[in-house]
């Protein structure tokens, strides 16, 4: 996916078993972040960067909404215990990630691997991606005021 693309309607099923659709968020602006796994330290930061200007999101006619390859069980859990206030969707399939582009090679200690690709859409109110942050771009601490422009 790329800048001016129209994002998918269905995006999947959050940790409650919620389906979760682009159309629920028309007239808002919608962040959508990939990231690689529940309770490592990056997405902890991450996570909690976004739960700690949550407020300041809303206030600019942000949503959020998570996405990893972990369980809705998983999510549940990272959820409760970082009291995050958005829905994570459980893509284990990998299809968003797919189709987003949010899924690829990576390198780790050195070698090449499949996995998740750090991955931030920003997408307007009629559903256009307008801006990526991707993989070393993302600064995981500050990630919410990269979104917000501070």
């Amino acid at each position: 996916m790329n800048i001016g693309d129209k994002a998918p309607e269905i995006l999947g099923k959050d940790e409650q078993g919620r389906e979760i659709r682009l159309s629920d968020y028309r007239g808002r602006k919608l962040v959508l972040y990939f990231y690689p796994k529940d309770n490592t330290s990056g997405c902890t930061a991450e996570a909690c960067s976004l739960r700690d200007n949550f407020e300041a999101l809303q206030g600019a006619g942000y949503e959020v909404v998570g996405v990893s390859k972990d369980s809705a069980a998983s999510h549940q859990k990272f959820k409760e215990k970082h009291e995050l206030p958005f829905p994570l969707i459980a893509d284990v399939d990998k299809e968003l990630m797919q189709a987003m582009g949010a899924w690829g090679e990576k390198s780790m200690y050195g070698k090449k691997v499949m996995g998740t690709i750090r991955t931030t859409f920003v997408i307007n109110e009629e559903g256009i991606i307008e801006n990526i942050l991707a993989g070393k771009q993302i600064k995981t601490k500050e990630h919410a005021k990269q979104i917000l422009g501070k």
